[in-house]
């Protein structure tokens, strides 16, 4: 148990347990694949072209960490209705404000800019079909 310090990441938990993907249910996961692909650098590693759509993302790293689907069999979440902070992606960005009008101009809207007195810059937005994606300028960036 950790004595509230850093977090000790020298012993894993679980040396045959590793994080691989989170999963949204969203109204049309074709497209909302393609949109990441296009404007957000993301890659498609693996998708299905017939119901429910599953498309699995990775990003520059070549991993994993997205699967996008549209599966009647659960009501697709309201997400513009959604508080961003109860789900959202976040990407590391050297330019935060670049990036946000990069992202205005593929559709993406606005919904808070947060500059934080270390230099930090954290802009929420949401893409076009209302799930909540963070820029990330971070002043001291994270590190395992």
């Amino acid at each position: 148990m950790n004595s509230g310090g850093p977090p000790d990441f020298s012993t894993p938990v679980s040396p045959t347990m590793i994080f691989e993907h989170f999963a949204l249910n969203v109204p049309d996961a074709r497209a909302a694949a393609a949109w990441y692909v296009a404007n957000l650098g993301l890659a498609i590693l693996r998708a299905k072209p017939d119901a429910p759509f599953t498309h699995f993302l990775g990003d520059s790293t070549g991993r994993v960490f997205l699967e996008l689907y549209t599966n009647p069999v659960d009501p697709i979440p309201d997400y513009p209705k959604q508080h961003q902070l109860r789900v959202h992606f976040a990407f590391a960005v050297k330019d935060a404000k670049a990036e946000r009008a990069r992202l205005e101009q593929a559709g993406a809207t606005l919904i808070v800019e947060e500059p934080f007195p270390d230099g930090t810059l954290l802009i929420m937005l949401r893409d076009p079909w209302g799930v909540p994606v963070q820029l990330c300028q971070r002043a001291k960036t994270f590190t395992i």
